[in-house]
C-alpha cells in the first residue's frame, strides 16, 4: 500500500503530461521484462521469465521425463495404477478449478517411485510418485499436497528462485552464495506454497486442517534433523504447528465435499491475504512496478537471510547440547526394538528432546528417531527407545555402521 500511494503522488506531483506518461509507460515495460504480478498478492515479484516461457521450460523437463520413462519401459498414470490414477486426477481437478491458474489446462502424472514426494517445475504438469498416494490414503490429505504443488507454479517460485540466483551472481552477493541462504530461500517459499495450498483446499470442499495431520505424522516418523543439514522445508514440527494455524484462520470457507460458491472473490480477499491494485502503466504504474519489484527482491533477500541465520542459530544450540549428552546404556528387549539411557550433564532445562540414530545399510542410510517424554534436567538421566528401520534387527547392529545424534531439543523459557 505504501509504495502505490508514493508511485501515484510522484506520478501527480510530475503533473501527468503527455511526456511523463510515456516515460512512466517505458518504466513500466523495464519492470515487465524483469517481474511480474504476483497472482496472489497482486505485488510485483522478481522474474526474468514471461508465462509462455514459464510453461515452455517447466513441461520441457517433465516431458523429457516421460520420454526416458517410455524408453526404460516404466508405466506411467493409469497404467501404472488405475485407481490412484483417476483418484489422483479426481482431487486434482477440484483443487485446480479453485486456484489462480484454472483457466490453464494441466495434466497430473503418476510416476512409479517409492518415495513421499511429489513436484511441479513451473510448467502445467504436477509430478506425483506413487508411494506418496499410497501412504496418503485420505483425500483431504492427498489435496493439501496437490494444493501445496499448484501454489508453487501460481506464485511462481521456480522461475521466482532463478532469478533471484542470477540477479545474486550479477550483483555478487556474498550472502546468496552460501548453501545456508539458498536453503533458507526456498524454505521461505515453501511456507508461502503451504499457506496457498491449504486455502485452495479448503476452497474445493477438503478439510483444511487434512495438512497439519501429514507433518504431526511426519514428526512422529522423522523427527526434525535439525543439526544434520539446511532446511529447504520448514521442519516437520514448526510445519504442523504453522499449517494448523493457518488451517483454522482458513476453516470459515470450508464446505465439506463442494467448491465453496464465493471461490472466485475469496481468491483475491481473504483472511490470509488482500489482493492489492497496482496503477495502470502511464499513469504512475511505472514507477510503481519498479519500486516495487525493488523492494519485494530486497524483503526476499532479508527474509531469506534472517532465515539462513535462525536455522543456523538453532542448529548451534542441537550441536551444543549434543555434545554434553552420554550414553550410558543400551538394550534390546526384542529384535526391532533398541532402548538406551543418556546422561545430560550440563545446560538449560530442555523440552521436545528427540534422539537419532543413523545406520549405514550397503549403499543405503538408514534414519530412526525416539521422542523423549516430558523435560529433561541438567545433570539427570533419559530414556529414548527406538523402533529400528525395516530390514534392520537388533542383533545386526554391532556388525552396521552409524551413530547417535541428538536430532532436536528447545530450552525451556
Amino acid at each position: 500500500m505504501f509504495r502505490m500511494v508514493v508511485a501515484a503522488g510522484v506520478f501527480a506531483l510530475l503533473g501527468g503530461c503527455q511526456t511523463l506518461q510515456q516515460i512512466d509507460k517505458g518504466l513500466y515495460q523495464v519492470a515487465d521484462a524483469v517481474s511480474e504480478e504476483d497472482r496472489v498478492t497482486g505485488q510485483r515479484s522478481l522474474s526474468f521469465a514471461g508465462r509462455s516461457e514459464q510453461i515452455a521450460q517447466g513441461n520441457r523437463y517433465v516431458e523429457q521425463m516421460l520420454a526416458k520413462e517410455k524408453k526404460e519401459g516404466r508405466k506411467v498414470d493409469a497404467a501404472l495404477d488405475r485407481n490412484q490414477y483417476y483418484r489422483l486426477v479426481r482431487i486434482f481437478d477440484r483443487i485446480h478449478t479453485s486456484s489462480h491458474l484454472r483457466s490453464e489446462r494441466w495434466r497430473p502424472v503418476l510416476i512409479d517411485r517409492d518415495s513421499f514426494n511429489a513436484f511441479t517445475t513451473g510448467g502445467t504438469y504436477i509430478v506425483v510418485h506413487l508411494e506418496l498416494m499410497k501412504q496418503l490414503k485420505s483425500d483431504d490429505e492427498l489435496a493439501a499436497v496437490l494444493g501445496h504443488e499448484i501454489a508453487h507454479t501460481v506464485a511462481n517460485h521456480v522461475f521466482e528462485r532463478q532469478s533471484h540466483a542470477q540477479l545474486s551472481a550479477l550483483a555478487r552477493s556474498n550472502s546468496a552464495r552460501k548453501g545456508g541462504y539458498q536453503a533458507a530461500f526456498t524454505h521461505e517459499s515453501e511456507r508461502e506454497a503451504d499457506r496457498i495450498g491449504i486455502l485452495y483446499s479448503a476452497l474445493a470442499g477438503f478439510d483444511p486442517m487434512a495438512a497439519s495431520r501429514i507433518w504431526a505424522r511426519q514428526y512422529k516418523l522423522e523427527g526434525n534433523a535439525r543439526a544434520l543439514f539446511a532446511h529447504d522445508h520448514p521442519v516437520n514440527a514448526e510445519r504442523q504447528s504453522e499449517t494448523a494455524k493457518v488451517g483454522q484462520a482458513v476453516r470459515q470457507y470450508y464446505q465439506p465435499g463442494k467448491q465453496n460458491p464465493q471461490y472466485a472473490r475469496l481468491l483475491k480477499d481473504n483472511v490470509l491475504w488482500q489482493q492489492s491494485q497496482g496503477a495502470k502503466a502511464g499513469e504512475g504504474g511505472g514507477v510503481q512496478a519498479l519500486l516495487g519489484t525493488a523492494f519485494g527482491a530486497y524483503v526476499q533477500h532479508e527474509q531469506a537471510k534472517q532465515e539462513a541465520r535462525r536455522q543456523q542459530a538453532q542448529a548451534n544450540f542441537v550441536k551444543a547440547i549434543e555434545s554434553r549428552l552420554k550414553l550410558e546404556k543400551s538394550s534390546s528387549p526384542d529384535a526391532r526394538t533398541l532402548d538406551t539411557v543418556w546422561r545430560y550433564r550440563e545446560g538449560p532445562l530442555l523440552k521436545q528432546v528427540v534422539m537419532g540414530l543413523l545406520l549405514k545399510k550397503g549403499d543405503k542410510t538408514l534414519r530412526s528417531v525416539a521422542h523423549v517424554s516430558g523435560q529433561v534436567r541438567a545433570g539427570g538421566q533419559f530414556k529414548a527407545r527406538f523402533t529400528l528401520p525395516a530390514g534392520v534387527t537388533a542383533g545386526e547392529l554391532k556388525n552396521m555402521e552409524g551413530r547417535f545424534y541428538l536430532d532436536d531439543a528447545l530450552p525451556v523459557r
